[in-house]
């Protein structure tokens, strides 16, 4: 059967590092007044400064200052009265200056923590992971590799450089070692980078789009034999862009580094790639030998020294947190735990929320979101909140369900209507002539058409059998077309059947 997970934690302990690059939210980049607007064309917001031509001189972005003092705030971090920023040195095509202006041994925020809750076998267990540093630095521009099947350096016939994205704003955030997760090393690690996402998206300063770059996890994995103090070779997954691949790939690594030690192999410290289409990761660059990145204090720049004043201002507009939300929801809407994880695990908490907000009663909310939007986004392989439907819509459906001009039935093709871009709700009940039949007459109708057809049945019915009412409700909806609501035919048919 080969090394398994279950083998592995007989043997090893997992230690996590992750380190959580995030793109500002702020509309100018971090050293220069060029846009940060996503999707422009190629190298059509960019400038001397964050080109890095000759005589540009950097000015730092208060609002990306801000922005950063919040999420320190927000993970319980200290705030450096006098921080600075240094030179990072080295190259590579799409870093336009040959340096990275970045934070060093003076990061703005240090030493906090981060409170997380997962699912386990005995229950939920909470867990703390630390904070080691938050700091500022500028992202770099992206090189497209053309004419290869990966979309990688190896086998392209050329590469293209754009520097829309050189200078924008960026957040590291790195925690210190994580240990005593075990078995639950995997989903410990998404659970901490979806939290993370959460409160980033709840502070306003960052949209939090992985799939978009906005937000990306390095995952760093090591083992050590069981009661071994001494941390292993660690490897280092770069950019990884979604929740579930942040845990596919520390679940992969453990693995990888397992099978190695157990054939009595050496890990061998380097960066590695994750593939989405095999959950498995490849090698990339070796880091055994310590990069000297030559930092020094940015000349071009003066130190950074919040006031007092200014730090406890943001302190005093941070937001709820997302964990006191998610237990003020729960309560709100009396929902079970396990409902409430499935809705956090789905990713569709906020949805919910919206359409409750719009008026939509809670259950009934989940129920959608959970249930048939869930699965309609599972068959599309794609997250509840790309699909093109929206709170709103959700809400409106739910309006016409409770005021009977929409069954669940029929509700259902509408939501696939608006999945479909047939238009809104009310568009698509018009378009495909969607009618709940309620008229009693109509429905007398083709309750007696189902009863000459099956008399056997509807004489079972007669004798008190009740569960053989299924097959002729069964009929009538048929014979409606689904358009008929089916607890008044039920009630219908059995008074007409002398069981009413």
């Amino acid at each position: 059967m080969g090394f398994t997970y279950e083998t592995l934690l007989t043997k090893y302990e997992p230690v996590l590092g992750l380190e959580v690059h995030v793109e500002l939210g702020t509309k100018s980049k971090m050293f220069c007044g060029c846009s940060t607007v996503f999707g422009a064309e190629p190298n059509t917001q960019t400038c001397p400064v964050c080109l890095g031509l000759p005589g540009s001189l950097p000015v730092v972005n208060e609002k990306a200052i801000e922005y950063t003092i919040a999420i320190g705030l927000a993970l319980n971090c200290t705030i450096a009265p006098y921080s600075r920023f240094a030179r990072k040195n080295y190259f590579y095509p799409d870093m336009p200056k040959n340096f990275q202006t970045s934070q060093y041994d003076e990061p703005i925020c240090s030493n906090g923590f981060l409170d997380i809750s997962i699912e386990t076998d005995a229950g939920t267990k909470d867990f703390r992971i630390e904070i080691e540093r938050v700091h500022m630095e500028e992202d770099t521009g992206k090189s497209l590799h053309m004419g290869g099947a990966t979309g990688r350096i190896h086998g392209a016939d050329y590469s293209l450089l754009d520097y829309n994205r050189a200078g924008i704003p960026l957040v590291e955030i790195v925690t210190k070692p994580i240990v005593g997760t075990g078995k639950y090393a995997p989903e410990v690690a998404r659970a901490y980078v979806a939290e993370l996402r959460d409160i980033l998206r709840a502070l306003g300063v960052s949209d939090v789009k992985m799939e978009q770059g906005s937000l990306r996890c390095d995952a760093n994995v090591s083992l050590r034999p069981i009661g071994e103090s001494k941390f292993g070779t660690r490897s280092e997954t770069k950019n990884v862009n979604s929740l579930r691949s942040v845990e596919r790939a520390v679940r992969s690594e453990m693995l990888r580094h397992g099978s190695l030690l157990d054939e009595g192999r050496r890990v061998i410290q380097e960066t590695r790639h994750f593939h989405e289409n095999t959950g498995e990761t490849t090698a990339g660059r070796s880091k055994e030998q310590a990069e000297d990145y030559r930092y020094f204090p940015e000349p071009d720049l003066a130190p950074v020294t919040p006031s007092k004043d200014f730090i406890e201002k943001i302190r005093s507009s941070l937001p709820e947190k997302p964990s006191t939300r998610r237990k003020r929801l729960q309560e709100n809407w009396q929902v079970p735990d396990k409902e409430m994880a499935a809705m956090i695990n789905a990713d569709v908490l906020d949805l919910v929320a919206a359409t409750v907000e719009l008026g939509a009663d809670p259950t009934r909310a989940r129920g959608w979101w959970l249930g048939e939007i869930a699965r309609l986004a599972n068959e599309r392989e794609v997250s509840a909140g790309e699909l093109p439907i929206t709170p709103k819509d959700v809400s409106e459906i739910v309006q016409l369900i409770d005021s009977g001009e929409l069954t669940d039935k029929l509700a259902r093709q509408v939501v696939e209507g608006v999945i479909n871009g047939e238009g809104r709700p009310k568009e698509i009940i018009a378009n495909r002539g969607i009618k709940v039949v309620s008229d009693d007459s109509a429905l007398l109708s083709a309750i007696e058409k189902a009863i000459a057809a099956q008399p056997d049945i509807a004489e079972k019915v007669r004798g008190g059998h009740i569960p053989a009412a299924g097959a002729l409700i069964g009929a009538v909806m048929k014979e409606t077309k689904g358009q008929a609501d089916a607890a008044k035919v039920r009630e219908l048919l059995l008074r007409h059947l002398g069981q009413g």
